[in-house]
Protein backbone atom coordinates (compact mmCIF):
# COMPACT_ATOMS: atom_id res chain seq x y z
CA UNK A 1 0.00 0.00 0.00
CA UNK A 2 1.41 3.19 -1.17
CA UNK A 3 0.84 6.32 1.42
CA UNK A 4 0.55 9.70 0.41
CA UNK A 5 2.80 11.47 3.34
CA UNK A 6 6.28 10.50 4.87
CA UNK A 7 5.84 8.45 8.40
CA UNK A 8 7.27 10.06 11.21
CA UNK A 9 9.31 7.74 13.64
CA UNK A 10 8.81 10.23 15.78
CA UNK A 11 5.28 9.21 18.10
CA UNK A 12 2.26 11.86 18.82
CA UNK A 13 3.03 11.57 22.41
CA UNK A 14 6.79 12.24 22.21
CA UNK A 15 6.09 15.35 20.31
CA UNK A 16 3.14 16.86 22.85
CA UNK A 17 5.68 16.31 25.84
CA UNK A 18 8.39 18.25 24.23
CA UNK A 19 6.83 20.58 22.84
CA UNK A 20 5.36 21.42 26.07
CA UNK A 21 1.36 20.98 25.01
CA UNK A 22 0.91 17.92 27.47
CA UNK A 23 2.13 16.74 30.81
CA UNK A 24 3.92 13.13 31.81
CA UNK A 25 0.24 12.99 33.93
CA UNK A 26 -2.39 14.08 31.38
CA UNK A 27 -0.77 11.82 28.72
CA UNK A 28 -0.95 9.13 31.34
CA UNK A 29 -4.27 9.65 32.49
CA UNK A 30 -5.51 10.21 28.37
CA UNK A 31 -3.39 6.47 27.71
CA UNK A 32 -5.34 4.91 30.73
CA UNK A 33 -8.79 6.46 29.86
CA UNK A 34 -9.32 5.69 26.14
CA UNK A 35 -12.89 4.16 25.36
CA UNK A 36 -11.89 1.37 23.52
CA UNK A 37 -8.99 0.57 21.88
CA UNK A 38 -9.84 2.01 18.68
CA UNK A 39 -9.65 5.36 19.81
CA UNK A 40 -6.21 7.61 18.78
CA UNK A 41 -3.76 9.53 21.52
CA UNK A 42 -4.63 12.42 20.44
CA UNK A 43 -8.68 11.54 20.06
CA UNK A 44 -8.73 10.84 23.94
CA UNK A 45 -6.54 14.35 24.69
CA UNK A 46 -8.76 16.24 22.55
CA UNK A 47 -12.31 14.64 24.48
CA UNK A 48 -10.81 14.49 27.92
CA UNK A 49 -10.24 18.76 27.19
CA UNK A 50 -6.15 18.25 27.31
CA UNK A 51 -6.02 19.39 23.75
CA UNK A 52 -8.20 21.59 21.18
CA UNK A 53 -8.71 20.33 17.83
CA UNK A 54 -6.44 23.03 16.83
CA UNK A 55 -3.59 22.00 19.34
CA UNK A 56 -4.00 18.61 17.61
CA UNK A 57 -4.12 19.35 14.22
CA UNK A 58 -0.85 21.65 14.96
CA UNK A 59 0.64 18.67 16.58
CA UNK A 60 -0.13 16.36 13.53
CA UNK A 61 0.98 18.57 11.26
CA UNK A 62 4.35 18.81 12.62
CA UNK A 63 4.46 15.34 13.59
CA UNK A 64 4.02 14.14 9.95
CA UNK A 65 5.34 17.65 8.06
CA UNK A 66 2.03 18.34 6.65
CA UNK A 67 0.46 21.69 6.07
CA UNK A 68 -2.48 23.03 8.09
CA UNK A 69 -5.80 23.42 5.78
CA UNK A 70 -7.58 26.77 7.73
CA UNK A 71 -11.78 27.48 7.26
CA UNK A 72 -9.99 29.38 4.98
CA UNK A 73 -8.30 27.71 2.73
CA UNK A 74 -11.42 25.12 2.62
CA UNK A 75 -13.24 27.61 1.98
CA UNK A 76 -11.65 28.23 -1.41
CA UNK A 77 -11.99 24.28 -2.33
CA UNK A 78 -12.18 23.96 -5.86
CA UNK A 79 -15.55 22.88 -6.36
CA UNK A 80 -14.68 20.37 -9.73
CA UNK A 81 -12.08 18.85 -7.34
CA UNK A 82 -14.64 18.28 -4.30
CA UNK A 83 -17.09 16.05 -6.66
CA UNK A 84 -13.73 13.40 -7.59
CA UNK A 85 -15.08 12.04 -3.81
CA UNK A 86 -18.32 10.36 -3.52
CA UNK A 87 -20.67 12.34 -0.82
CA UNK A 88 -20.95 9.35 1.71
CA UNK A 89 -16.52 8.57 1.68
CA UNK A 90 -15.97 12.39 2.20
CA UNK A 91 -18.73 12.39 4.99
CA UNK A 92 -17.74 9.39 6.26
CA UNK A 93 -14.04 9.41 6.66
CA UNK A 94 -13.75 13.74 6.66
CA UNK A 95 -12.09 13.71 3.45
CA UNK A 96 -12.31 17.13 1.56
CA UNK A 97 -10.52 17.85 -1.97
CA UNK A 98 -9.14 21.25 -2.60
CA UNK A 99 -7.92 21.34 -6.32
CA UNK A 100 -6.15 18.86 -8.55
CA UNK A 101 -2.93 20.12 -10.56
CA UNK A 102 -2.17 16.96 -13.36
CA UNK A 103 -1.76 14.13 -11.45
CA UNK A 104 -2.05 15.30 -8.45
CA UNK A 105 -5.22 15.58 -6.04
CA UNK A 106 -4.57 17.95 -3.12
CA UNK A 107 -6.92 16.56 -0.11
CA UNK A 108 -7.52 17.71 3.42
CA UNK A 109 -8.26 15.40 6.25
CA UNK A 110 -9.32 14.62 9.69
CA UNK A 111 -7.48 12.18 10.72
CA UNK A 112 -4.17 11.89 8.31
CA UNK A 113 -3.60 8.05 10.06
CA UNK A 114 -6.75 6.85 8.48
CA UNK A 115 -4.56 5.76 5.55
CA UNK A 116 -7.38 3.24 4.39
CA UNK A 117 -9.19 5.89 2.88
CA UNK A 118 -6.59 7.63 1.58
CA UNK A 119 -5.68 4.72 -0.44
CA UNK A 120 -9.18 4.08 -1.45
CA UNK A 121 -9.26 7.52 -2.38
CA UNK A 122 -5.67 7.18 -4.26
CA UNK A 123 -7.29 4.25 -6.35
CA UNK A 124 -10.94 5.61 -7.11
CA UNK A 125 -8.88 8.64 -8.28
CA UNK A 126 -5.84 7.60 -9.98
CA UNK A 127 -4.20 10.37 -8.57
CA UNK A 128 -1.07 10.81 -6.35
CA UNK A 129 -1.95 12.38 -3.29
CA UNK A 130 -0.79 15.66 -1.79
CA UNK A 131 -2.69 15.71 2.42
CA UNK A 132 -3.45 18.66 4.37
CA UNK A 133 -4.18 18.12 7.84
CA UNK A 134 -7.12 19.69 9.34
CA UNK A 135 -9.28 20.08 12.20
CA UNK A 136 -12.35 17.23 11.84
CA UNK A 137 -15.01 19.70 12.75
CA UNK A 138 -13.72 22.19 10.32
CA UNK A 139 -14.09 19.38 7.58
CA UNK A 140 -17.07 18.30 7.85
CA UNK A 141 -18.84 21.70 7.53
CA UNK A 142 -17.19 22.09 4.58
CA UNK A 143 -18.32 18.69 2.98
CA UNK A 144 -21.33 20.01 4.32
CA UNK A 145 -21.65 22.71 2.84
CA UNK A 146 -20.29 22.05 -0.46
CA UNK A 147 -22.21 19.01 -1.26
CA UNK A 148 -25.16 20.97 -0.31
CA UNK A 149 -24.25 23.11 -3.28
CA UNK A 150 -23.24 20.39 -5.68
CA UNK A 151 -26.33 18.52 -4.68
CA UNK A 152 -28.75 21.71 -5.30
CA UNK A 153 -26.88 22.62 -8.67
CA UNK A 154 -27.30 19.40 -9.84
CA UNK A 155 -31.05 19.27 -9.31
CA UNK A 156 -30.99 22.93 -10.79
CA UNK A 157 -29.57 20.94 -14.01
CA UNK A 158 -31.85 18.33 -14.31
CA UNK A 159 -35.20 20.49 -13.75
CA UNK A 160 -33.47 22.31 -17.17
CA UNK A 161 -33.18 19.51 -18.82
CA UNK A 162 -36.67 18.33 -18.53
CA UNK A 163 -37.76 21.76 -19.53
CA UNK A 164 -39.19 22.04 -23.16
CA UNK A 165 -37.65 25.52 -24.01
CA UNK A 166 -38.69 25.25 -27.54
CA UNK A 167 -41.97 26.95 -27.19
CA UNK A 168 -41.04 29.34 -24.43
CA UNK A 169 -42.15 33.08 -25.15
CA UNK A 170 -38.83 35.24 -26.34
CA UNK A 171 -41.35 38.04 -27.00
CA UNK A 172 -42.36 39.35 -23.41
CA UNK A 173 -45.13 41.44 -25.03
CA UNK A 174 -46.69 38.83 -27.12
CA UNK A 175 -48.00 35.93 -24.83
CA UNK A 176 -50.09 33.24 -25.48
CA UNK A 177 -52.05 32.98 -22.27
CA UNK A 178 -53.10 29.25 -23.06
CA UNK A 179 -49.84 28.01 -23.36
CA UNK A 180 -48.51 30.21 -20.43
CA UNK A 181 -51.30 28.32 -17.89
CA UNK A 182 -49.64 25.11 -19.42
CA UNK A 183 -46.46 25.84 -19.07
CA UNK A 184 -46.81 27.49 -15.26
CA UNK A 185 -48.04 24.06 -14.22
CA UNK A 186 -45.69 21.91 -16.21
CA UNK A 187 -43.70 19.66 -13.53
CA UNK A 188 -40.44 20.82 -14.14
CA UNK A 189 -41.21 24.16 -13.66
CA UNK A 190 -42.82 23.14 -10.50
CA UNK A 191 -40.30 21.48 -9.06
CA UNK A 192 -37.21 24.83 -10.41
CA UNK A 193 -39.51 27.65 -8.05
CA UNK A 194 -40.00 24.60 -5.08
CA UNK A 195 -36.27 24.26 -5.38
CA UNK A 196 -36.04 28.17 -5.25
CA UNK A 197 -38.09 28.60 -2.04
CA UNK A 198 -36.67 25.41 -0.50
CA UNK A 199 -32.79 26.77 -0.71
CA UNK A 200 -33.78 30.14 -0.03
CA UNK A 201 -35.24 29.13 3.29
CA UNK A 202 -32.41 26.82 4.29
CA UNK A 203 -30.32 29.86 3.71
CA UNK A 204 -31.66 32.21 6.39
CA UNK A 205 -32.69 34.39 3.27
CA UNK A 206 -34.87 37.30 4.59
CA UNK A 207 -36.14 38.02 0.68
CA UNK A 208 -35.63 36.49 -2.56
CA UNK A 209 -35.33 38.68 -5.69
CA UNK A 210 -36.40 37.18 -9.02
CA UNK A 211 -34.72 39.76 -11.66
CA UNK A 212 -35.27 40.13 -15.74
CA UNK A 213 -32.31 41.67 -17.13
CA UNK A 214 -31.89 42.83 -20.75
CA UNK A 215 -30.74 38.98 -21.90
CA UNK A 216 -30.86 36.82 -18.45
CA UNK A 217 -32.31 36.47 -15.84
CA UNK A 218 -31.09 36.12 -12.07
CA UNK A 219 -32.42 35.15 -8.66
CA UNK A 220 -30.60 36.53 -5.81
CA UNK A 221 -31.38 36.08 -2.36
CA UNK A 222 -30.83 38.33 0.75
CA UNK A 223 -28.86 36.79 3.99
CA UNK A 224 -28.30 39.18 6.43
CA UNK A 225 -28.80 42.09 4.65
CA UNK A 226 -26.52 41.42 1.90
CA UNK A 227 -28.12 40.14 -1.36
CA UNK A 228 -26.29 37.03 -3.17
CA UNK A 229 -26.71 36.01 -6.79
CA UNK A 230 -27.83 32.25 -5.89
CA UNK A 231 -29.67 31.22 -9.70
CA UNK A 232 -29.50 32.14 -13.38
CA UNK A 233 -32.25 30.76 -15.13
CA UNK A 234 -32.66 31.01 -18.48
CA UNK A 235 -34.37 33.87 -20.01
CA UNK A 236 -36.76 31.80 -22.19
CA UNK A 237 -38.05 30.57 -18.57
CA UNK A 238 -39.05 34.20 -17.07
CA UNK A 239 -42.50 34.18 -17.75
CA UNK A 240 -42.94 30.85 -16.32
CA UNK A 241 -41.22 31.33 -13.22
CA UNK A 242 -43.09 34.64 -12.92
CA UNK A 243 -46.27 33.58 -13.83
CA UNK A 244 -45.84 30.32 -11.26
CA UNK A 245 -45.01 32.69 -8.55
CA UNK A 246 -48.22 34.27 -9.29
CA UNK A 247 -50.14 31.34 -9.09
CA UNK A 248 -48.73 30.73 -5.76
CA UNK A 249 -49.62 33.64 -4.69
CA UNK A 250 -52.93 34.12 -5.96
CA UNK A 251 -52.45 37.07 -8.20
CA UNK A 252 -53.27 37.44 -12.24
CA UNK A 253 -50.91 36.10 -14.26
CA UNK A 254 -52.58 38.33 -17.26
CA UNK A 255 -51.75 41.15 -15.41
CA UNK A 256 -48.08 42.64 -16.77
CA UNK A 257 -48.39 46.22 -16.78
CA UNK A 258 -49.56 46.89 -13.38
CA UNK A 259 -47.52 45.76 -9.59
CA UNK A 260 -49.49 43.11 -7.50
CA UNK A 261 -49.48 42.41 -4.05
CA UNK A 262 -50.12 38.59 -2.56
CA UNK A 263 -49.29 36.19 -0.01
CA UNK A 264 -48.52 32.85 0.38
CA UNK A 265 -47.85 29.96 2.76
CA UNK A 266 -45.43 26.97 2.84
CA UNK A 267 -45.88 24.13 5.21
CA UNK A 268 -42.75 22.26 6.21
CA UNK A 269 -43.02 19.29 8.13
CA UNK A 270 -42.02 21.19 11.67
CA UNK A 271 -43.52 24.68 10.37
CA UNK A 272 -44.90 27.62 8.48
CA UNK A 273 -42.92 30.03 6.11
CA UNK A 274 -45.11 32.77 5.32
CA UNK A 275 -44.11 34.44 2.07
CA UNK A 276 -45.47 38.34 0.85
CA UNK A 277 -44.68 38.83 -2.88
CA UNK A 278 -45.03 42.20 -4.39
CA UNK A 279 -44.06 42.01 -8.22
CA UNK A 280 -43.24 45.24 -10.56
CA UNK A 281 -42.85 45.80 -14.04
CA UNK A 282 -40.11 46.89 -15.90
CA UNK A 283 -38.16 47.36 -18.98
CA UNK A 284 -37.49 43.59 -19.17
CA UNK A 285 -40.31 42.50 -17.44
CA UNK A 286 -41.73 41.92 -14.12
CA UNK A 287 -39.46 41.65 -11.40
CA UNK A 288 -40.89 39.45 -8.31
CA UNK A 289 -39.35 40.10 -4.61
CA UNK A 290 -40.41 37.90 -1.87
CA UNK A 291 -40.39 38.55 1.87
CA UNK A 292 -39.81 35.00 4.04
CA UNK A 293 -41.39 35.03 7.18
CA UNK A 294 -39.71 31.81 8.73
CA UNK A 295 -42.09 31.60 12.36
CA UNK A 296 -39.09 29.02 13.14
CA UNK A 297 -36.55 31.84 12.91
CA UNK A 298 -38.61 34.31 14.56
CA UNK A 299 -37.64 34.63 18.42
CA UNK A 300 -40.20 36.11 21.09
CA UNK A 301 -38.45 36.12 23.94
CA UNK A 302 -36.68 39.32 25.08
CA UNK A 303 -34.13 37.90 26.28
CA UNK A 304 -32.74 36.97 22.92
CA UNK A 305 -33.14 40.18 21.76
CA UNK A 306 -29.56 41.43 22.52
CA UNK A 307 -30.19 43.69 24.56
CA UNK A 308 -27.95 44.98 27.97
CA UNK A 309 -28.86 43.82 31.50
CA UNK A 310 -29.49 47.35 32.38
CA UNK A 311 -31.61 48.17 29.53
CA UNK A 312 -33.70 45.03 29.37
CA UNK A 313 -34.19 45.64 32.67
CA UNK A 314 -35.51 49.26 31.85
CA UNK A 315 -37.88 47.69 28.66
CA UNK A 316 -39.26 44.63 31.44
CA UNK A 317 -40.35 47.92 33.74
CA UNK A 318 -41.81 49.47 30.92
CA UNK A 319 -43.97 47.13 29.48
CA UNK A 320 -45.11 45.77 32.72
CA UNK A 321 -46.77 49.36 33.39
CA UNK A 322 -50.60 49.35 33.59
CA UNK A 323 -50.41 52.64 30.92
CA UNK A 324 -48.24 55.03 29.16
CA UNK A 325 -46.28 55.21 25.75
CA UNK A 326 -43.08 52.79 24.50
CA UNK A 327 -42.07 53.64 20.99
CA UNK A 328 -39.48 51.77 18.84
CA UNK A 329 -37.71 53.87 16.02
CA UNK A 330 -35.54 52.75 13.59
CA UNK A 331 -34.97 52.21 9.79
CA UNK A 332 -36.61 49.46 7.92
CA UNK A 333 -35.22 45.94 8.33
CA UNK A 334 -33.90 46.88 11.88
CA UNK A 335 -36.19 44.26 13.81
CA UNK A 336 -38.89 46.75 15.33
CA UNK A 337 -41.42 44.33 14.69
CA UNK A 338 -39.26 41.03 16.16
CA UNK A 339 -39.18 43.84 19.17
CA UNK A 340 -42.44 44.53 19.53
CA UNK A 341 -43.67 40.86 19.30
CA UNK A 342 -41.51 39.75 21.94
CA UNK A 343 -43.00 42.85 24.14
CA UNK A 344 -46.75 41.34 23.16
CA UNK A 345 -45.39 37.61 23.76
CA UNK A 346 -43.95 38.61 27.23
CA UNK A 347 -47.12 40.51 28.51
CA UNK A 348 -50.12 38.41 26.98
CA UNK A 349 -52.06 36.98 29.70
CA UNK A 350 -55.63 35.58 30.15
CA UNK A 351 -56.80 38.60 31.93
CA UNK A 352 -55.08 40.91 29.48
CA UNK A 353 -57.00 42.23 26.13
CA UNK A 354 -54.40 42.80 23.76
CA UNK A 355 -55.09 44.64 19.92
CA UNK A 356 -52.63 45.38 17.56
CA UNK A 357 -53.47 46.84 13.74
CA UNK A 358 -50.43 46.35 11.52
CA UNK A 359 -49.89 46.49 7.72
CA UNK A 360 -49.26 43.69 7.24
CA UNK A 361 -49.43 41.29 10.01
CA UNK A 362 -46.30 39.60 10.13
CA UNK A 363 -46.46 36.73 12.27
CA UNK A 364 -49.72 35.84 14.54
CA UNK A 365 -49.35 35.96 18.00
CA UNK A 366 -51.49 33.40 20.37
CA UNK A 367 -53.72 35.37 22.54
CA UNK A 368 -53.71 38.51 20.63
CA UNK A 369 -56.13 39.97 18.55
CA UNK A 370 -54.40 41.21 15.67
CA UNK A 371 -56.18 43.71 13.07
CA UNK A 372 -54.72 44.22 9.51
CA UNK A 373 -54.81 48.06 8.38
CA UNK A 374 -55.98 48.18 4.64
CA UNK A 375 -56.15 51.76 3.41
CA UNK A 376 -57.33 50.63 -0.11
CA UNK A 377 -60.57 49.57 1.57
CA UNK A 378 -60.79 52.83 4.39
CA UNK A 379 -59.43 51.01 7.30
CA UNK A 380 -56.47 52.93 8.15
CA UNK A 381 -54.22 53.32 11.02
CA UNK A 382 -56.36 55.59 12.59
CA UNK A 383 -59.69 54.61 12.14
CA UNK A 384 -58.98 50.99 13.41
CA UNK A 385 -56.99 52.60 16.44
CA UNK A 386 -60.27 54.54 16.93
CA UNK A 387 -62.61 50.91 16.81
CA UNK A 388 -59.76 49.04 18.83
CA UNK A 389 -60.40 51.64 22.12
CA UNK A 390 -64.04 50.62 21.52
CA UNK A 391 -62.85 46.85 22.28
CA UNK A 392 -61.85 47.44 25.98
CA UNK A 393 -58.36 47.01 25.80
CA UNK A 394 -55.39 47.13 27.89
CA UNK A 395 -52.68 46.63 25.39
CA UNK A 396 -52.50 48.13 22.10
CA UNK A 397 -50.01 47.95 19.69
CA UNK A 398 -49.85 49.90 16.58
CA UNK A 399 -47.54 48.42 13.80
CA UNK A 400 -46.28 52.27 12.89
CA UNK A 401 -47.15 55.88 13.48
CA UNK A 402 -47.37 57.63 9.85
CA UNK A 403 -49.47 60.74 9.97
CA UNK A 404 -50.84 63.14 12.85
CA UNK A 405 -54.36 61.95 13.47
CA UNK A 406 -52.88 58.51 14.32
CA UNK A 407 -50.35 59.85 16.62
CA UNK A 408 -52.75 62.01 18.71
CA UNK A 409 -55.01 59.10 18.71
CA UNK A 410 -51.84 56.88 20.31
CA UNK A 411 -50.88 59.34 22.22
CA UNK A 412 -54.52 60.39 23.87
CA UNK A 413 -55.18 56.64 24.32
CA UNK A 414 -51.90 56.15 26.65
CA UNK A 415 -52.82 58.96 28.34
CA UNK A 416 -56.79 57.47 29.11
CA UNK A 417 -55.31 53.91 31.22
CA UNK A 418 -54.21 51.85 27.79
CA UNK A 419 -50.37 50.63 27.55
CA UNK A 420 -49.59 51.63 23.80
CA UNK A 421 -46.53 50.37 22.06
CA UNK A 422 -45.93 51.42 18.17
CA UNK A 423 -42.54 52.14 16.12
CA UNK A 424 -41.58 55.52 14.29
CA UNK A 425 -39.26 56.56 12.06
CA UNK A 426 -36.59 58.57 13.47
CA UNK A 427 -32.75 57.97 13.82
CA UNK A 428 -32.63 58.07 17.30
CA UNK A 429 -34.08 57.91 21.09
CA UNK A 430 -34.86 61.86 21.32
CA UNK A 431 -35.67 62.55 17.63
CA UNK A 432 -38.18 60.10 18.33
CA UNK A 433 -39.74 62.17 21.20
CA UNK A 434 -39.26 65.50 18.59
CA UNK A 435 -40.92 63.05 15.90
CA UNK A 436 -44.18 63.33 17.52
CA UNK A 437 -44.02 66.93 18.29
CA UNK A 438 -43.59 67.94 14.36
CA UNK A 439 -46.13 65.47 13.48
CA UNK A 440 -48.41 67.75 16.00
CA UNK A 441 -48.94 66.43 18.99
CA UNK A 442 -48.27 69.14 21.82
CA UNK A 443 -45.34 68.98 23.86
CA UNK A 444 -47.32 68.22 26.96
CA UNK A 445 -49.12 65.13 25.98
CA UNK A 446 -45.68 63.80 24.52
CA UNK A 447 -43.87 64.76 27.39
CA UNK A 448 -46.88 63.50 30.01
CA UNK A 449 -47.38 59.92 27.42
CA UNK A 450 -44.35 58.25 26.64
CA UNK A 451 -42.23 56.22 29.27
CA UNK A 452 -39.44 54.77 27.07
CA UNK A 453 -38.12 55.18 23.59
CA UNK A 454 -35.85 52.24 22.11
CA UNK A 455 -33.86 52.81 18.53
CA UNK A 456 -32.37 50.09 17.34
CA UNK A 457 -30.17 48.34 13.96
CA UNK A 458 -29.49 45.31 12.87
CA UNK A 459 -25.97 44.56 12.47
CA UNK A 460 -23.93 41.21 11.14
CA UNK A 461 -22.07 39.02 13.69
CA UNK A 462 -18.73 37.81 12.74
CA UNK A 463 -18.80 34.25 11.37
CA UNK A 464 -17.65 31.93 14.11
CA UNK A 465 -15.97 29.54 12.08
CA UNK A 466 -13.66 31.86 10.17
CA UNK A 467 -13.46 33.95 13.23
CA UNK A 468 -9.92 35.68 13.84
CA UNK A 469 -8.79 38.09 15.89
CA UNK A 470 -6.28 41.63 15.38
CA UNK A 471 -5.35 44.89 16.38
CA UNK A 472 -6.34 47.88 14.53
CA UNK A 473 -4.36 50.68 13.29
CA UNK A 474 -5.12 54.36 13.60
CA UNK A 475 -6.90 54.66 10.18
CA UNK A 476 -9.51 51.67 11.08
CA UNK A 477 -9.98 53.24 13.92
CA UNK A 478 -10.71 57.08 12.69
CA UNK A 479 -13.96 56.47 11.18
CA UNK A 480 -15.55 56.37 14.89
CA UNK A 481 -14.19 59.93 15.98
CA UNK A 482 -13.84 60.50 19.62
CA UNK A 483 -14.63 56.67 20.51
CA UNK A 484 -11.46 55.66 18.53
CA UNK A 485 -9.68 55.63 22.11
CA UNK A 486 -12.15 52.75 23.28
CA UNK A 487 -10.51 50.77 21.14
CA UNK A 488 -7.07 50.97 20.82
CA UNK A 489 -4.56 48.55 21.37
CA UNK A 490 -7.82 45.87 22.24
CA UNK A 491 -8.23 42.42 20.21
CA UNK A 492 -11.00 43.05 17.73
CA UNK A 493 -12.84 40.35 15.66
CA UNK A 494 -13.18 39.78 11.97
CA UNK A 495 -14.06 36.85 9.35
CA UNK A 496 -11.69 35.76 7.26
CA UNK A 497 -14.71 34.28 5.17
CA UNK A 498 -15.01 30.93 4.39
CA UNK A 499 -18.09 28.88 2.69
CA UNK A 500 -20.40 28.87 5.72
CA UNK A 501 -20.76 32.29 5.19
CA UNK A 502 -20.25 32.88 1.52
CA UNK A 503 -16.93 34.18 1.97
CA UNK A 504 -18.50 37.62 3.50
CA UNK A 505 -17.05 37.15 7.25
CA UNK A 506 -20.57 37.40 8.80
CA UNK A 507 -23.07 34.86 9.88
CA UNK A 508 -25.58 35.62 11.05
CA UNK A 509 -27.24 39.21 12.90
CA UNK A 510 -27.85 41.22 16.13
CA UNK A 511 -28.93 44.27 17.64
CA UNK A 512 -27.58 47.61 18.78
CA UNK A 513 -29.99 49.47 21.44
CA UNK A 514 -30.44 53.04 22.97
CA UNK A 515 -32.83 52.99 25.56
CA UNK A 516 -34.30 56.33 26.68
CA UNK A 517 -36.30 55.75 29.93
CA UNK A 518 -38.69 59.31 30.22
CA UNK A 519 -37.43 60.34 33.90
CA UNK A 520 -38.76 63.59 34.98
CA UNK A 521 -35.97 65.73 33.84
CA UNK A 522 -36.03 64.43 30.36
CA UNK A 523 -40.00 65.28 30.83
CA UNK A 524 -39.25 68.98 31.83
CA UNK A 525 -36.62 69.44 28.98
CA UNK A 526 -39.19 68.01 26.44
CA UNK A 527 -42.41 70.57 28.09
CA UNK A 528 -39.86 73.29 27.89
CA UNK A 529 -39.21 73.21 24.05
CA UNK A 530 -35.30 72.32 24.55
CA UNK A 531 -34.19 71.46 21.32
CA UNK A 532 -33.04 67.68 20.54
CA UNK A 533 -29.15 67.92 21.25
CA UNK A 534 -30.06 69.19 24.97
CA UNK A 535 -32.29 66.91 25.78
CA UNK A 536 -29.53 64.03 24.48
CA UNK A 537 -26.58 65.60 26.86
CA UNK A 538 -28.78 65.53 29.49
CA UNK A 539 -29.76 62.00 28.93
CA UNK A 540 -26.01 60.85 28.19
CA UNK A 541 -24.89 62.71 31.28
CA UNK A 542 -27.80 60.50 33.33
CA UNK A 543 -26.28 57.29 32.00
CA UNK A 544 -27.69 57.40 28.05
CA UNK A 545 -25.73 54.18 26.40
CA UNK A 546 -26.45 55.37 22.70
CA UNK A 547 -26.22 53.41 19.47
CA UNK A 548 -22.57 53.95 18.81
CA UNK A 549 -21.58 53.19 22.58
CA UNK A 550 -23.83 50.13 22.41
CA UNK A 551 -22.14 49.15 19.01
CA UNK A 552 -18.34 49.56 20.82
CA UNK A 553 -19.54 46.71 23.50
CA UNK A 554 -20.72 44.70 20.54
CA UNK A 555 -17.08 45.33 19.06
CA UNK A 556 -15.31 44.97 21.86
CA UNK A 557 -17.20 41.76 22.80
CA UNK A 558 -16.10 40.43 19.53
CA UNK A 559 -19.43 39.82 17.72
CA UNK A 560 -19.06 42.74 15.38
CA UNK A 561 -17.07 44.67 13.67
CA UNK A 562 -16.25 48.34 13.39
CA UNK A 563 -16.92 48.84 9.67
CA UNK A 564 -20.65 47.11 10.72
CA UNK A 565 -20.83 49.85 13.72
CA UNK A 566 -19.74 52.51 11.80
CA UNK A 567 -22.51 51.90 9.14
CA UNK A 568 -25.33 51.65 11.77
CA UNK A 569 -24.80 54.57 13.45
CA UNK A 570 -23.72 57.36 10.94
CA UNK A 571 -26.27 59.66 12.69
CA UNK A 572 -24.89 59.13 16.07
CA UNK A 573 -22.12 61.53 16.27
CA UNK A 574 -23.16 63.07 19.62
Amino acid sequence: MTLSFRLSTRRLGELLLDTGRVTADQLETALRTRTDNRERLGQALVRTGVLTESDLVQALGEQFSLPVATPEVLSDADPAAVQLIPEHLARQSALLALRRIDSTLEVAVGDPLDVISLDHLRALTGCALRVWVARPSDVRDAVAEFYQQIRATEKVGEILDKIDLTGAPEDLQEVDLAMLRQQVEDAPVVRLVNLMLAEAIDARASDIHVEPLRDRLVVRFRIDGVLHEMMKPPKNLQMAIVSRIKVLADLDIAVRLLPQDGRLTIHLPDREVDIRVSTLPTAFGEKVVLRLFDKQAFSRLISNLGLEETTVAAFQRAIHQPYGMILISGPTGSGKTTTLYSALNEIRSVHRNLLTVEDPIEYHIEGVNQVHANPKVGLTFARALRSILRQDPDVIMVGEIRDAETADIAVKSSLTGHLVLSTVHANDTVSTVTRLVDMGVPRYLVGSAVTLVMAQRLVRRVCERCRTTYVADPEQLAVLGEDAALLEGRPLAHGRGCIACKQTGFLGRTAIFEVLEMQRPIRRMVLDGHNEDQIKQLAMSEGLLTLRKSGIRKILAGVTTIDEIRAATLADQV
